[in-house]
């Protein structure tokens, strides 16, 4: 199993009803600023250990489990609002970092959420580093009606049990898991992701630590006019990382592309992309050696 180089430490928050888990790495005072990791949907704050294993600077790095995921509590709830992440990230920031500028990196989901935050927040964030945070195709308001159907027809899933999520005999199953998911995740490192996804339940049977809810597919379409003007308030630095295997394309076959992504990134007024080479949607796991140095690079320039 992969070793960490450097273990981290936990801390858990009261924040807005729900018990936020925390995970440290580093001292807890540097002259740098506070780097704040958040990660993506279906994912825990542990995924990040490769790419802090991999970082040569010593600072003080902080990483949330988001509402309903790994080892925070869920929010007692049958959906999930995206715009509750930028709340949540806001207190949090307000207790760990209170009155700092912060350097911000975050993946898929997370990406998402720090690219709406940096423009919500702009004074808060230095620089930004977005890892494959691609946002979502544009809508047209005529899809509302169906939206809005959609949205209650999965909720009645849910309480049916419908929407529960796999579980499996032993950790060595998640693992296989992940690799499956992942192919370029090495067997070492989905064995030790496995003991972080995922946990036993009073049948032993492991579950994966993420709130079924998070299933529910959001009742509001995404706005592309409301992200660009959000886009065009961030004043921080941003680093936009993608991996070479294109999961974008992967994923919207022709819905949403690369160009269009790219083209939204225009709206920034800081902007910069970089690419990770041999890597998928996974970077972080997949290449944390490139990903580490490149977020170094970015972060220690002038």
């Amino acid at each position: 199993m992969y070793q960490a180089l450097k273990p981290s430490r936990s801390s858990t928050l009261a924040l807005r009803h729900l018990n936020y888990h925390v995970r440290h790495w580093g001292p807890e005072q540097s002259d740098l600023p506070p780097l704040v990791l958040v990660h993506g949907w279906m994912d825990v704050s542990a995924s990040y250990q490769f790419t802090v294993d991999a970082l040569q600077q010593e600072r003080r790095i902080i990483a949330p489990d988001w509402r309903g995921f790994g080892l925070t509590s869920s929010a007692q709830a049958d959906h999930y609002f995206f715009a509750d992440y930028l709340a949540d990230l806001d207190l949090l920031l307000d207790h760990y970092a209170p009155g700092q500028a912060i350097d911000l990196v975050g993946h898929s989901m997370g990406g998402n959420v720090a690219m709406m935050y940096a423009g919500v927040r702009p004074e808060r964030i230095r620089k930004l580093v977005n890892l494959e945070g691609f946002g979502m195709p544009a809508t047209r308001p005529a899809q509302a009606p169906t939206r809005y159907a959609q949205w209650i027809d999965e909720i009645k899933q849910l309480h049916q049990g419908n929407k529960d999520l796999k579980t499996y005999e032993s950790a060595d199953g998640v693992a296989r898991r992940l690799m499956k998911t992942n192919p370029r995740l090495s067997e070492d490192k989905a064995q030790w992701l496995a003991q972080h996804w995922a946990r036993p339940n009073a049948q032993g049977l492991w579950e994966i630590l993420g709130d079924p809810a998070h299933k529910i597919t959001s009742a509001q379409l995404y706005r592309v006019d409301e992200a660009l003007a959000i886009y065009e308030r961030i004043s921080a630095p941003v680093l936009a990382i993608e991996a070479s295997g294109d999961s974008l394309t992967q994923w919207w076959k022709g819905k949403y592309t690369l160009d269009e992504y790219h083209q939204r990134l225009t709206h920034v007024r800081a902007c910069r992309t970089a690419m990770v080479e041999e890597a998928g949607h996974m970077l972080h796991h997949d290449q944390p050696e490139q990903v580490a140095q490149l977020i170094e690079q970015f972060l220690n320039e002038a």
